[in-house]
């Protein structure tokens, strides 16, 4: 039998060399997503319902050679997770990048490996919480690639840890995300600053390059299931996610007619370190005897979740394929949605 992790790995190889000698030869490359199959069998299987397969995610390094080719994008947040993989993908496709995060190591660490594969992207260290920050990563696209074509909001936080910060519940627990008559001005204040105003703010600055390009352009918010619906313990992060969704809307039926098209994608569970930040601070707090009434906890799995054998979440690489997709103009007649990437959470 092939081992399917040696599939993977051997289909981001092979993309890789086809991409460099693409951007060598200037020769159009087609790359097919090359899984065995959809889906696995449990191993061992179910005892109770027979035949139970898990999806195959899809491959880390698998990326499309040429759809960015000659366009420009910017990826805020791009020091970790999602935002990581997207730029780093994005380079692959042929996209300048402009990459954002207020990490300034993690994110020149993560530009500098773009540019040593032989892509092209400049880093612009800030806050997207702040006009000055948002103007300035535009005006680097512009000043540096000639312009802007597509924008991927990704920044977001889910507390108010600085997250270069290492976590301790009990330093921290005015930071940490609870119910409303628990939470703090400064939970409340940085989550709905960053998230909310951020999108605000860097939409802002990206629509109107578009504008003065008279080109249009492509943007999608990364939200969350949490914007589409309610989720307890985290008032600041549902209100912030809720508005991102608002925004995009917003902002689709506003630019629909000079060719700007805006989405957003609505994620559940996703293996990033943001996730896995959070879910340490909730261990820590139950350890120091914090209890709740357990209502937010009643469904947590999504059903593609639910029917993996290892309950596993969504990968960074399944979130960012769909991302791009809505980023590229393949996409053409889609704006104004908010979609559910969320493995089947929102179906039922």
């Amino acid at each position: 039998m092939v081992d399917r992790r040696n599939v993977i790995a051997g289909v981001g190889a092979v993309a890789t060399s086809l991409a460099a000698a693409a951007n060598a030869e200037g020769a159009e490359v087609q790359l097919e997503l090359a899984l065995e199959n959809y889906a696995t069998p449990w191993n061992p299987p179910d005892p109770v319902i027979a035949g139970r397969q898990n999806i195959v995610p899809a491959p880390e390094d698998y990326f499309m050679p040429g759809r960015f080719a000659g366009k420009t994008a910017l990826v805020t947040g791009c020091a970790r997770g999602m935002g990581r993989l997207a730029a780093i993908r994005l380079a692959r496709e042929g996209a300048n990048v402009v990459g954002v995060d207020w990490l300034a190591e993690e994110g020149r660490a993560v530009i500098g490996s773009i540019n040593r594969e032989g892509g092209k992207a400049i880093f612009v260290q800030g806050d997207i919480s702040e006009t000055a920050v948002c103007d300035a990563m535009v005006k680097a696209a512009a000043d540096t690639y000639g312009g802007l074509d597509c924008a991927l909001n990704n920044a977001g936080v889910m507390d108010a840890i600085f997250p270069g910060d290492p976590i301790d519940f009990e330093k921290q627990k005015d930071l940490v995300m609870s119910r409303i008559d628990q939470a703090t001005d400064a939970y409340w204040d940085v989550v709905m600053r960053v998230n909310a105003t951020g999108a605000f703010r860097s939409m802002r600055a990206e629509l109107r390059q578009f504008l003065r390009q008279q080109r249009g352009g492509s943007i999608v918010n990364v939200a969350s299931v949490a914007g589409l619906r309610g989720f307890g313990g985290t008032p600041s992060y549902v209100a912030s996610k809720h508005a991102v969704n608002g925004l995009t809307k917003n902002a689709a039926i506003d630019y629909a007619p000079f060719g700007i098209r805006v989405n957003s994608v609505c994620m559940g569970t996703t293996i990033t370190p943001m996730y896995e930040r959070a879910f340490e601070l909730l261990r820590q707090r139950a350890a120091g005897g914090y209890r709740d009434t357990g209502i937010g906890m009643l469904k947590i799995d999504s059903l593609l979740q639910w029917s993996n054998q290892e309950k596993r979440g969504s990968t960074a690489a399944e979130q960012v394929a769909m991302m791009l997709f809505l980023l590229s103009p393949e996409s053409s007649n889609l704006t104004g949605a908010n979609f559910a990437t969320d493995g089947g959470f929102t179906t039922y």
